[in-house]
């Protein structure tokens, strides 16, 4: 349950702002918002780490996961996934 609550006020707080960047950046200068998207992803990763006190790969398929199970939960998450949930492309030999 309090986890829970957690989320969703790391969403509540964090999805205004990022929108707001969406919609001023993402006009004119949309590239330059992606290392944004992977900083908010990495301290996402860190509050997973140190909340559920889990080593860098298991908050990896936590976060890859959540992704998974709702994939709008943050905003930024509809243009850049997190770096767990990216499919892997294999090449043809």
């Amino acid at each position: 349950m309090l986890s829970t609550v957690a989320r969703r006020a790391v969403a509540r707080t964090v999805n205004p702002v990022v929108r707001g960047w969406m919609n001023y950046y993402g006009r004119f200068y949309r590239s330059a918002l992606y290392p944004l998207f992977d900083r908010i992803n990495t301290y996402l990763l860190r509050w997973i780490q140190k909340k559920y006190r889990v080593g860098m790969k298991q908050a990896l398929q936590r976060l890859a996961q959540g992704h998974t199970l709702r994939p709008k939960y943050f905003a930024h998450w509809t243009w850049a996934a997190p770096a767990g949930a990216r499919s892997r492309t294999t090449r043809a030999v």
